[in-house]
């Protein structure tokens, strides 16, 4: 069999958690964390390694609270996803406080991970169905055909993502008739509305479909993705100018212009799990009382490792 790896992005601030790692906040019967599901149904699936991206400064936390734990369960490792990681000759712009974004933090791994491997959020709770279907695609698929990568996608209903607590942001996708992604925009401010979502546009309030497929940061990738991470990343950095302090290296972005220029194709995998995560202190309730029904309905194992 294949090796797999799962990487999950845990370097995030969490400044809309009141200030505190939510990545780290314990919302199982036993005082489990989101990763701790997440791990449990990637292994399960057939996963065989867990990369943990963090800050250098948590990582005492992370094995305190997870890394340590898991440890004993699968195989665990750790990159560092750190403002001042670039490339020669580039520099941090004075001001700059956060890293530069989901695209970076992948690009963290590369002299770690050399197998073809999913990417998820520290602070979402995905569902078994996404793991297991990418999974699949990652261990049957070749890789890469005629210089293209063969990508994959799990595709969430964006009604199945929405908070109920503030405005979300979501990769909004086009999806062909094969299955095929054509495009990912991401889409900020969406919100739950009578009707099911809107977004702003100017001073507007947009409708948008609850049906539509959307990313949610869950990606399947081959190990020579990274690569193209690499060099894209200084294509970033060479054209930034007014936005130097607040400009990111978002994943959804980086795939889309792959898949527009025929370097890449990405199969949408649909799933209809419900979504939810710690987006705000005021979800953290309702994850802690979903994941506690998800038990009782035997899902999950009241111990989970």
């Amino acid at each position: 069999m294949k090796n797999t790896t799962l990487v999950i992005m845990a370097a995030g601030i969490g400044s809309r958690f009141g200030g505190g790692i939510k990545q780290l906040a314990p919302i199982g019967p036993n005082g489990e964390i989101i990763m701790d599901y997440s791990i449990f149904d990637a292994k399960e699936a057939g996963f065989n390694k867990v990369v943990f991206v963090i800050r250098k400064d948590l990582e005492r936390d992370f094995m305190e609270v997870i890394g340590n734990r898991i440890s004993k369960v699968i195989d665990v490792e750790y990159a560092f996803q750190e403002i001042d990681d670039l490339p020669k000759g580039f520099s941090v712009p004075e001001g700059r406080a956060k890293p530069w974004g989901t695209g970076q933090a992948i690009l963290a791994c590369k002299d770690i991970v050399k197998e073809p491997f999913i990417v998820i959020n520290a602070d979402d709770y995905y569902g078994k169905d996404a793991f297991v279907k990418l999974h699949d695609f990652l261990v049957n698929e070749d890789m890469i055909v005629d210089s293209k990568y063969n990508m994959a996608m799990a595709g969430f209903i964006l009604g199945n993502t929405l908070s109920d607590n503030g405005a979300v942001t979501r990769g909004v996708c086009e999806v062909d008739e094969n299955g095929m992604l054509v495009e990912v925009n991401e889409t900020g401010g969406i919100v739950k509305t009578e009707t099911g979502a809107a977004h702003p546009v100017g001073d507007e309030m947009v409708a948008i479909s609850p049906d539509k497929h959307v990313s949610m940061n869950m990606w399947g990738f081959p190990a020579e993705f990274l690569n193209e991470l690499e060099g894209r990343f200084v294509e970033f950095l060479s054209s930034l100018s007014d936005n130097a302090l607040k400009a990111e290296y978002l994943l959804p972005g980086i795939v889309d212009e792959l898949v527009k220029s025929k370097k890449a194709t990405v199969k949408v995998l649909e799933t209809k799990d419900k979504w939810f995560g710690v987006t705000y202190k005021e979800d953290k309730q309702f994850v802690i009382d979903s994941i506690n029904k998800l038990v009782e309905d035997g899902v999950y194992p009241k111990q989970l490792f």
